[in-house]
């Protein structure tokens, strides 16, 4: 008994240690985490919900006017009857409130589909968000290990009696400070891979190896086909366009409405003594558009309609605008990150190594490595914030425009 027990317990263990192994492992592109949030982040499963809703209204639309039974007894002749009536449409009119109906349900898709836009921006930034964080501690990793050896360094010239003690306090004092910036950038990784299993709908600590770095910036697109296919799917240009659409669609409602239904009715009196036992009975009716024919909400829905237009043509201009000005500060962000990458950073880093190599030898004294140190920590800095910065700026652009365009 007691060896079945150690035996489920190592296997136990195995499994564990082996789900562990392969959370480890997990590897996320770009690519699978936008799916990942497609299909499973909640408030694009809310949203969806409401398509239910625009289905119901559908169905509403389908349905015909009901029947009516009428009973009567009466003192006069003839004492009883009873008749049931139909009203007959004409015109169209079923057929223009379904497609009233499903134009309104194409609103409400759009709607979602710029929720799916939102997720998608929200999620490709949480994801480089998360990719800065993994550099930044890296990064932070290498500047304690830096101070590390510039302490190691000058212990050993204090050992020699080349320097003070004072030059060991302050280069112990950078060993410090880096620690506690690298604990700090630890923590703030976890908060984005928080973040970004939020939007995958993930479990908090997932962890996930990453398979684009920072430093892959996103392709380039031309100014005029980013302004075309903004046109082509814009948000806004798609959501005027659609609200043309509902409203033609009313008002052909609307002119179907002028034409009268027509009320039939059939029934048998009963009891009419000295006349007849059972007679048939037949009415029908129709109102008369003679005041009423919808008038004012024609022309209300005619008024809306300019508007709608004007707005269309307003909405057009401010989007071009937009992707101009976006365009712009995209290829502004992208040429400031290739400055950083070929020029500052490699510059830096060869004067932070010459410093402490001249240290080394005692041809300079600790405060030009510490200075050399926190310049190249300060240019760093700045090329993996202004790598994020492309990529956020690339997110909006992509949103702005309203389709994918890392893929075109």
């Amino acid at each position: 008994m007691s060896g079945r027990v150690w035996a489920w317990a190592a296997a136990v263990v195995v499994l564990v240690c082996g789900t562990a192994m392969a959370q480890q492992t997990a590897r996320l592109s770009l690519q699978m985490a936008l799916d990942l949030a497609a299909k499973q982040n909640l408030d694009l499963i809310a949203a969806r919900a409401r398509q239910a809703v625009s289905r119901a209204g559908v169905q509403i639309a389908r349905q015909r006017p009901n029947p009516t039974f009428n009973f009567t007894a009466l003192r006069d002749e003839p004492h009883e009857g009873w008749f049931v009536g139909q009203p007959f449409e004409f015109g169209g009119k079923r057929g223009r409130r379904i497609d009233v109906a499903n134009q309104e349900g194409a609103l409400t898709d759009l709607e979602i589909g710029g929720l799916e836009r939102q997720i998608r921006r929200r999620t490709r930034e949480a994801y480089f968000q998360l990719s800065f964080s993994q550099a930044e501690s890296q990064r932070l990793q290498h500047v304690l290990e830096l101070a590390q050896r510039l302490h190691q360094i000058a212990q050993e010239r204090f050992d020699a009696g080349d320097v003070p003690q004072l030059e060991v306090i302050q280069a112990g004092l950078e060993v410090s400070r880096a620690q506690s910036d690298y604990k700090v950038a630890k923590q703030e990784e976890r908060v984005s891979l928080s973040q970004l299993n939020a939007l995958l709908n993930e479990p908090a600590m997932t962890p996930w190896q990453l398979g684009e770095a920072l430093q892959d910036l996103p392709p380039t697109v031309s100014l005029p086909e980013l302004i075309q296919l903004a046109y082509n799917s814009n948000p806004d240009l798609q959501h005027v366009a659609q609200e043309q659409k509902v409203e033609e669609s009313r008002r052909a409602l609307l002119k179907a409405e002028r034409i009268p239904n027509l009320d039939f009715e059939f029934g048998l009196d009963f009891n009419a003594p000295h006349d007849f036992r059972v007679g048939p009975r037949g009415q029908l009716s129709l109102v008369l558009p003679l005041f009423t024919r919808n008038q004012g909400e024609i022309a209300q829905s005619l008024a809306t309609q300019r508007l709608l237009d004007a707005q269309e043509a307003a909405t057009k201009r401010s989007v071009a605008a937009q992707v101009e000005t976006a365009y712009y500060d995209l290829d502004a962000r992208r040429t400031q990150a290739e400055t950083y990458r070929e020029s500052l950073v490699p510059v830096a880093q060869q004067l932070e190594s010459l410093a402490e190599e001249s240290y080394r030898v005692g041809k300079a004294d600790i405060l030009m490595v510490l200075t050399a140190q926190r310049n190249v920590q300060d240019v760093e800095h700045s090329y993996l914030q202004s790598l994020l910065s492309v990529q956020s700026t690339f997110a909006g652009v992509e949103e702005l425009v309203g389709t994918p365009i890392d893929q075109k």
